[in-house]
């Protein structure tokens, strides 16, 4: 029987624009004192998650916080507690962080982080991170192969680092040529590769990952894959809670809005959209009828970031 106390903890990823992120080394003193994780603290009986990460940022750091959405929810089990981690981007606050309790800060890149060693329940956390604002559908049978080519280094340039192959239409050998083209641009750019619904296409081109759809995963009791990346294609709670049990990296919800390809077709809304992804421990993109535009509203709502087709090229 697991006797361990449980902790529900507020968690602040404090995020400069340029996506360092600050981190803080546990004082002595403390549990596991020496790790390094991101501030926060516990939430007292009858505070409300927002306030309580207000509250412990000040304490901890001495700033105010200006602006914080929520993301994720993670759970993780230590020696001394059980622990539940509500956490925020916080984008926006005031004043310049300092470690009131003595401890050491530090901004960290998440793609090259110098502190070590983590808290264990920040290595998923950190990968999380990784993903960038916007998840990019391709659209090569719409434009054609080398306008969409074209467009692609264009998108790449700007800024693009997480591309999803999506190609119907195309035969086995036209779309694995075409897959080795996009995995090979992308990777000279730094950019993640996802291959829609095959596995074995993803591994025989060099992917990062897979992108599944729901039929594709709602039956499992494991994870499809274990040596990629898998992301899911969710429409509603309850597929996102089968992709979380499965252990999905990440997932996109759809529709949120009114789309062009499918007219007068129900949609979530953005408090629907809320409402599905509380609660969970992985990002979870918004897909239907997105432009750059909505990124910031997205985020309003709990979102990672937003998924694009036509906004992108």
């Amino acid at each position: 029987m697991n006797t361990l106390p449980e902790l529900h903890v507020a968690v602040g990823v404090i995020q400069h624009s340029d996506g360092r992120v600050l981190m803080a080394e546990r004082p002595g003193g403390k549990a596991m004192a020496g790790y390094w994780e991101f501030p926060g603290g516990k939430i007292e009986p009858g505070e409300s998650t927002h306030d309580a990460l207000a509250r412990e940022l000040n304490e901890e750091l001495s700033i105010e916080i200006i602006h914080a959405t929520p993301w994720i929810t993670r759970t993780f089990s230590y020696p001394h507690a059980n622990t539940r981690l509500e956490l925020f981007l916080v984008h926006e606050w005031r004043g310049e962080p300092h470690g009131r309790e003595h401890q050491q800060l530090s901004w960290q890149d998440p793609h090259a982080i110098t502190v070590d060693p983590l808290l264990p329940a920040n290595h998923d956390i950190m990968n999380a991170l990784r993903l960038p604002a916007v998840y990019a559908i391709t659209q090569a049978g719409k434009l054609g192969l080398d306008v969409f080519m074209q467009r692609l280094q264009v998108a790449l340039d700007n800024g693009i680092r997480l591309v999803q192959i999506r190609e119907k239409e195309m035969d086995p050998a036209g779309l694995e040529e075409f897959a080795r083209n996009v995995v090979e641009r992308c990777h000279a750019h730094g950019a993640r590769v996802m291959i829609n619904g095959d596995i074995q296409l993803a591994r025989n081109t060099g992917a990062d990952g897979v992108h599944l759809q729901t039929a594709q995963f709602l039956g499992l009791q494991t994870a499809p894959v274990t040596d990629m990346l898998w992301a899911a294609s969710c429409h509603n709670r309850e597929e996102l809670l089968q992709a979380a049990r499965l252990g999905a990296d990440f997932a996109v919800l759809s529709p949120v809005l009114p789309t062009r390809s499918h007219p007068g077709a129900p949609v979530l809304g953005w408090e629907g959209f809320r409402m599905a992804v509380r609660d969970l421990p992985m990002p979870v993109y918004a897909l239907g009828g997105m432009q750059a535009g909505l990124l910031d509203t997205a985020r309003e709502y709990n979102a990672h970031g937003i998924a694009m087709l036509s906004g992108v090229w």
